[in-house]
């Protein structure tokens, strides 16, 4: 299908998705590859710096559940990141029990390498479009973004 071919079937909508998202995946393997990583570790670097972003440092135990790993796996991959500089586990000063996840400036340069060219080839694609076509676009997207999530319970409610 060509960029100006407008279908608007939720079907091709759905396919289009579905190439998106293998080709998120193929950026992703070549990046975490490239850098010597696993893909969780990426994750889990996202995930710190979403949570170090809105000022809501995360625990392990934290990381763990939006990683859907098992504690000694999350110890594994933070044992990994910790090596390479990427993280740091900090103490909270409130209760010394409490142990949280700190990025480190080599996770950041990481994270911003990664996100950056993406976010600029993202934001290329979107130029030609007008703020209503945006506005419709970020609405699909957010109901895409439940939906996937939604699915996403219900498979692990199954497994």
């Amino acid at each position: 299908m060509e960029d100006n071919d407008v279908v608007g079937d939720a079907g091709e909508l759905i396919d289009l998705l579905r190439t998106f998202n293998l080709e998120a995946d193929r950026f992703v393997e070549v990046f975490t590859r490239a850098h010597g990583l696993h893909r969780t570790d990426l994750n889990a670097v996202a995930y710190i710096w979403r949570a170090a972003e809105e000022d809501k440092p995360l625990t392990p135990g934290e990381l763990a559940r939006k990683l859907r790993l098992s504690p000694a796996a999350t110890t594994a991959l933070l044992d990994r990141l910790t090596r390479a500089g990427h993280v740091e586990r900090r103490h909270d000063t409130a209760d010394r029990r409490r142990v949280h996840l700190e990025m480190q400036p080599s996770a950041r340069a990481l994270a911003q390498a990664f996100f950056t060219p993406l976010g600029q080839h993202l934001r290329a694609a979107f130029d030609e479009f007008d703020d209503e076509a945006l506005d419709a676009a970020t609405r699909v997207l957010i109901r895409v973004n439940k939906a996937t999530a939604k699915a996403a319970d219900e498979a692990r409610s199954t497994a």
